[in-house]
């Protein structure tokens, strides 16, 4: 076992072991061939030796004079200690013996090595082409001294070869530890993504949508990388660092709980807290209780991981327990929107945990591809029509393809069907849904944006259809080559104009079907399939540095969505892929955010109109609003409105402050309170007048977006 001088702090014994390890692998110990370019030490008598074997006769009189002169200490003796020294030695310029470094358990064998080499004479030094040279050299001495004897140099050059192989992988932890460096925040210029949270977005926003900017927006989450060209991560976070001295406050104010780096990879691991308390107005005191972890790291510069795992009890909002029970999966087992498939925790709480991993990889500049289980999000608004994050996570593969003034997105998707109508053999069906969306800056000022998406099923044992794959075909052309009725296809645009670095307008639409003549007729048919947004954001709002308003109106007509096939509506999880509201609903939103160094205040309210079926026994309809119903069961053909069937007025508002404990981790404390007014025209078993109030604070690690404006 290696060991090192107690005078010698480790850092600085390291580095003289490791420059004694590079010279050991540059040269051979005692198997150095002699030739007229270098010439070893030569001891006064070695003179009148052949110049080929110098070698052998220098090697002859350094074991004579270790034989002859080193005694083993009785300490050594008294243990029947059977063993060896090794030493690091070279012969300078000058001819003298200089030991660098030796090896032994005992600090007696390492005094008496030492006090043999001060005997050794001056010799005349080593020659490299005619010029005095060092030489270094190493030698195992073995203890008893009678197994120390002269061997042949090849014997010598294995044995030794042997030594320093061991030599080095003694060493190789204390090399990996060593080889570390001072943490430099790797993540904020990294091909991992930035946890989607709009609120955290708005921080950014401005900079990426100033006029005259190549970037694309719509494409969520972003990745550093992309969003470092625009915002200054660095800048920021030194801004928000708290001057502390301390180790505790440190990891509590600034930093990740661990942080490592080297110079071929990094990775941190942070605690996950979301820790809650309230009370609704309608259902009594709320919570929420989780745990976790978030580790994150890349391994060279194109490769980068990310995971999460949540273990989470927790009672809401009446009226968000009473979603969580109606879209319970085949088994009973309540589904938490946006987290997933819980159980019922003691009598009104539910257990709900969730992992969230990724694996992202840049094998060139202008291509980046994830794999991993989590959500997605394509869109400039607060909704999203074509793609959202309000369902489950789930499996997916992602490509981003980034070139000239485009941005080209292809997304595919395993998800769940989880109903007991369509559960096969006991396990909950399984779909598929790809997507693609091309983002094209037009001028300075406009985007426009281009989405497909299809989704179909396992069908006659097709799984994934391999069709799909294809990363630029039409999925309509697939659609009708498979089958009809094989797929739904889906088809969206979107578009956004900078009016100023302050002001943008955006939109999008999706179209499910249509029937030109249908239009024509003007007869509100049901067959007219399709959805819109508009909306605009101000940023800096009324000269207010970091004052961010946004103005949004969503509108999607009934059976938009759903399918005549049970399973091929647009959703995971009994929960809509698109719009938390599914369809058959108009809306209108309005945002506020502000921000101020670690404090935070956002406003957020919404005005709606939903038509809810009625279920009663009576008027069991379909009336377009509930995405996984099939639209053959609707009332009529014509004459569908927005709104039909139980038409039912909301109004959600929800306040919130807070301030950010670490930027490292984005742990926040806050405090929000948030009303809620759902008024049917009429009520059922099933719908009822709610109105309620639920004030809630706590500690959260602010990862993911929580929508409770069902």
């Amino acid at each position: 076992m290696l060991s090192f001088s107690p005078k010698c702090n480790h850092i600085h014994c390291m580095k003289q072991f490791v420059a004694l390890l590079l010279l050991l692998i540059q040269y051979s110990v005692f198997s150095q061939d002699a030739n007229t370019y270098e010439k070893p030490p030569v001891f006064p008598d070695c003179n009148n030796t052949k110049i080929d074997s110098l070698q052998t006769c220098f090697d002859k009189n350094v074991f004579k004079i270790i034989k002859e002169n080193f005694k083993v200490p009785e300490t050594v003796i008294n243990d029947d200690y059977k063993g060896e020294v090794v030493v690091l030695f070279e012969v300078d310029t000058t001819g003298s013996f200089r030991v660098m470094y030796i090896d032994a358990i005992y600090n007696e064998l390492k005094t008496e090595t030492h006090r043999v080499f001060k005997l050794f004479p001056k010799v005349t030094p080593a020659t490299y082409s005619g010029r005095k040279t060092f030489k270094q050299y190493s030698i195992p001495i073995k203890i008893p001294l009678e197994y120390f004897k002269l061997a042949s140099s090849k014997d010598l050059a294995k044995e030794n070869a042997i030594i320093e192989q061991e030599i080095v992988a003694k060493r190789e932890f204390d090399s990996v530890t060593n080889s570390l460096t001072k943490y430099t925040n790797k993540a904020l210029s990294s091909q991992l993504n930035i946890q989607f949270t709009h609120s955290d977005y708005a921080r950014f926003d401005r900079a990426m949508n100033l006029v005259g900017t190549n970037s694309h927006t719509a494409q969520k989450p972003f990745l550093y990388e992309d969003v470092s060209k625009y915002h200054n991560f660095e800048t920021e976070r030194e801004s928000l660092t708290k001057d502390t001295q301390t180790w505790a406050g440190q990891k509590l104010w600034n930093e990740h709980l661990v942080q490592l780096q080297s110079k071929d990879y990094w990775f941190t691991l942070d605690p996950i807290f979301d820790l809650q308390v309230g009370s609704d107005s309608e259902g009594g005191g709320t919570y929420n209780n989780t745990r976790g972890v978030l580790v994150q790291g890349g391994l060279g510069k194109k490769f980068n991981f990310y995971t999460t795992i949540f273990e989470s009890q927790g009672r809401f909002a009446d009226y968000v327990n009473q979603y969580i029970e109606s879209i319970r999966a085949s088994n009973s087992e309540p589904i938490v929107p946006g987290r997933g498939v819980s159980k019922r925790f003691k009598t009104d709480s539910y257990d709900y945990p969730v992992a969230e991993a990724y694996l992202s990889y840049s094998p060139a500049k202008f291509l980046n591809i994830q794999f991993g289980h989590g959500k997605n999000f394509i869109g400039d608004g607060y909704r999203s029509l074509l793609l959202s994050d309000v369902t489950s996570p789930h499996p997916f593969l992602k490509l981003n393809t980034n070139f000239w003034k485009i941005k080209y997105t292809n997304t595919f998707m395993w998800m769940r069907d989880v109903r007991p109508e369509v559960k096969e053999d006991g396990a909950f069906l399984t779909k598929y849904i790809a997507n693609h969306y091309l983002s094209w800056n037009v001028s300075k000022r406009l985007n426009l944006g281009f989405f497909e998406s299809v989704l179909w099923t396992d069908s006659n044992n097709r799984g994934f259809d391999i069709n799909y794959l294809n990363p630029i075909i039409f999925y309509r052309a697939i659609e009708f080559e498979t089958g009809q009725d094989a797929g739904n296809a889906l088809l969206g645009a979107s578009a956004k104009y900078k009016f100023s670095d302050n002001v943008n307008a955006y939109g999008q639409f999706i179209l499910d079907e249509f029937s030109l003549g249908d239009v024509r007729a003007g007869e509100k048919s049901w067959k007219n399939k399709f959805g819109f947004q508009l909306g605009v954001k101000y940023y800096n709002a009324f000269n207010v540095d970091n004052l961010f308003l946004q103005f949004e109106l969503n509108r999607v007509r009934p059976y938009t969505y759903s399918h005549n096939t049970i399973v091929l509506n647009y959703g995971h999880n009994n929960q809509p892929v698109a719009h938390l509201w599914g369809a058959n609903f108009s809306e209108a939103v309005l945002i506020g955010r502000y921000r101020l160094n670690r404090w935070f205040a956002d406003a957020r309210f919404i005005f709606g109109t939903r038509g809810f079926d009625f279920n009663d026994g009576t008027d069991t309809f379909n009336y377009g609003g509930d995405i996984y119903r099939v639209e053959g069961d609707r009332p009529f053909d014509t004459g569908v409105e927005i709104g039909q069937g139980i038409k039912t007025k909301t109004f959600y508002g929800n306040l919130q402050g807070g301030y950010l404990v670490n930027p490292a981790s984005n742990l926040k404390v806050f405090a929000d309170i948030t009303f809620r007014n759902f008024n049917p025209d009429i009520t059922t078993t099933t719908l009822s007048k709610s109105n309620t109030v639920w004030f809630n604070f706590g500690l959260r690690t602010d990862l993911f977006n929580w929508y409770f404006d069902n």
